[in-house]
């Protein structure tokens, strides 16, 4: 892919091709009805949100914040912000108002879109904290705003200042001088650690992600995209662009949780996600067959074992499968494979993106073995997304993160730690020189924090190196292994495993309380509350059968000795999890210190 446009001009290159051919798929808010906008509408909004920034009064390279979860209008808002080279940082739709506070003040923020209630209902309390912040702008005009705040206004009202593009000569300037070395946004880190940090994101980053990506993950116009992760997300941001680049249709899922229901409305062709979604996927199908009769378990048995054969054992390796396996494998892909995709809204499946966490072998065989093309990656926020990613159609190793994309070079450092160099590494963190200084090597590597290594031209992780637990016995632990592999216990919701500085491993574990319920009701275990069912022996004993048979292949050290259901999820608001859902190890630490100091009483 050739990217000949530059994002402020992005949408306007692609309306004059793709005219009223539709562009985006999305449910307004509040509605369940789905709806559709043509190139050339989102084109003529972006214009106008433009014309209607200028108004304002937005500068070159002023930053301007969207705290909203996905949406039409904020893409509108992304792109009009380019057009006049602003600068946009997008919040999760989860912040707290601490978190805004702090982004808003750190960066200077004058202009505030929001989405729904919530978000409106946190800016406006740190509104008065905020000394630079002059306007809020709402997505959603259902919001109820405060007959005492002068300083909001709908999104429809703000639009109306760019009515006829009076501002329309200075648009076509700025969009003329817009460069490569322009700012495009600074994305905050939530961070398992300490504050965000904003990591600076140029259009010359953008630009070289496209151009590498397109070589690996050939989305065409003829593609039809599902946004499931949050715009906030630098995985869903670049990759919602690039597909964009290449015409192909966007659905906005602006609700994460209704994802699985907007897939079967919409039957998307690609979709990016996290290892926790296939996850699910593998439980609920599972999940399914075990309901299902003798037969029924029998013949999916079968055809996942024909399915592993043909695309695991034989085409992931690059062999080609023998004719007898590969008429069985189509005859079954035709028929079970076929239903189990249509079930997840999935009959015209083209390939899936997939990174953020590791992923279990367990479950990255199963996608490829019904079917299903996932493309495992990784990359961070500061490389803006892909470091490495499976090839769509060449051999891969299950395990792996992929080859390294184009234009990056990748050394083992101290500690085995991944260093990057490249045109799509950040040149670091928005004021903080500090921390920009030590996130690099003297001769202009970024240190990831991930260890790993190169094997055959693909690149294998490990873990977090500061996420690494070292027993008090000097054995070193890697928790997140430890969790990928027992999340895909379709009992198990959240996982956080204890090991640092203690005798053995032991883990807190949330439960999916739904299953466990029914596990108690049909096996006659009494139960008030989630309280009594986590503490009830019979319960405990079940989960302890399922762990141990989840964990044979571990090292005996690495093995969870002990572990306490919990009676309730881990929270954001508590600090417990970040908003990409990674777990605050510290913070776990302290809050559930009695729980966990219970578990090494002798």
């Amino acid at each position: 892919m050739e990217t000949k446009y530059h994002m402020s001009v992005l949408i306007q290159e692609q309306a004059k091709k793709y005219g009223d051919r539709e562009m985006l798929i999305y449910q307004p808010f509040g509605s369940k009805q789905w709806q559709s906008l043509s190139w050339r509408e989102v084109s003529q909004t972006v214009t106008q949100v433009s014309n209607a920034l200028l108004n304002l009064g937005v500068k070159v390279q002023e930053n301007i914040g969207i705290f909203s979860q996905n949406s039409v209008q904020y893409i509108e808002c992304d792109f009009g912000a380019w057009g006049v080279r602003a600068v946009t940082i997008p919040f999760y739709a989860t912040s707290s108002e601490q978190q805004i506070q702090f982004m808003v003040n750190d960066a200077k923020i004058r202009f505030l879109f929001v989405g729904e209630q919530d978000q409106y209902d946190k800016a406006r309390r740190a509104f008065s904290l905020c000394p630079t912040l002059e306007r809020i702008i709402v997505f959603d005009p259902a919001v109820h705003i405060s007959s005492h705040d002068p300083n909001a206004i709908y999104f429809t009202d703000f639009l109306k200042l760019g009515e006829g593009s009076p501002r329309q000569t200075e648009v076509d300037r700025l969009r003329q001088e817009a460069s490569f070395d322009d700012i495009a946004n600074i994305l905050y880190t939530s961070g398992t650690t300490g504050d965000s940090k904003g990591v600076i994101l140029t259009h010359g980053q953008f630009n070289a992600a496209f151009v590498a990506n397109s070589k690996c993950v050939p989305v065409t116009e003829h593609d039809r995209i599902m946004n499931f992760l949050p715009y906030t997300h630098i995985f869903e941001r670049g990759w919602a662009i690039l597909c964009l680049y290449a015409g192909a249709t966007m659905i906005v899922n602006t609700h994460p949780q209704d994802v699985q229901q907007s897939m079967r409305d919409t039957h998307p062709t690609c979709m990016s996600a996290v290892p926790r979604f296939w996850e699910k996927v593998y439980m609920g199908v599972m999940d399914k067959i075990e309901h299902s009769g003798a037969v029924e378990r029998r013949v999916f048995r079968h055809a996942l074992r024909v399915g592993r054969r043909h695309n695991i054992e034989y085409l992931s390796l690059g062999k080609k499968p023998p004719l007898a396996l590969h008429a069985e494998y189509q005859m079954l892909n035709c028929t079970v494979f076929s239903l189990v995709r249509k079930e997840l809204g999935l009959e015209n499946a083209h390939f899936f993106p997939t990174a953020g966490a590791a992923v279990s072998a367990h479950v990255e065989e199963f996608v490829h073995s019904i079917g299903i093309n996932m493309i495992v990656g990784y990359g961070l926020t500061e490389s803006l997304a892909t470091v490495s990613c499976d090839h769509l159609g060449k051999p891969f190793t299950v395990g792996s993160v992929g080859i390294p994309i184009e234009g990056i070079s990748i050394r083992i450092g101290d500690n085995d730690e991944v260093l990057l160099k490249g045109p799509t590494i950040t040149r670091g963190y928005y004021n903080r020189d500090d921390l920009t200084q030590a996130a690099f090597t003297e001769d202009g590597y970024f240190r990831t924090g991930d260890a790993g290594y190169l094997k055959d031209g693909e690149l294998f992780l490990k873990d977090r190196i500061k996420d690494l637990f070292k027993t008090s016995n000097g054995k070193y632990i890697a928790p997140q292994m430890i969790e990928s592999k027992l999340l895909v216990d379709k009992y198990i919701d959240q996982i956080a495993v204890i090991a640092d500085e203690r005798k053995f491993v032991s883990a807190l574990i949330i439960p999916v309380y739904s299953l466990l319920e029914e596990y108690a009701r049909e096996h006659s275990i009494p139960f008030q509350s989630r309280e009594q069912l986590c503490a009830d022996p019979q319960i405990i004993a079940m989960m302890k059968e399922r762990i141990d048979t989840l964990q044979q292949q571990l090292a005996h050290y690495e093995q969870v000795k002990r572990f306490t259901l919990l009676p309730h999820h881990l929270s954001m608001e508590k600090g417990e999890l970040t908003n990409t859902l990674k777990i605050r190890r510290r913070v776990l630490n302290e809050n559930y210190k009695e729980q966990i100091d219970a578990m090494y009483e002798e």
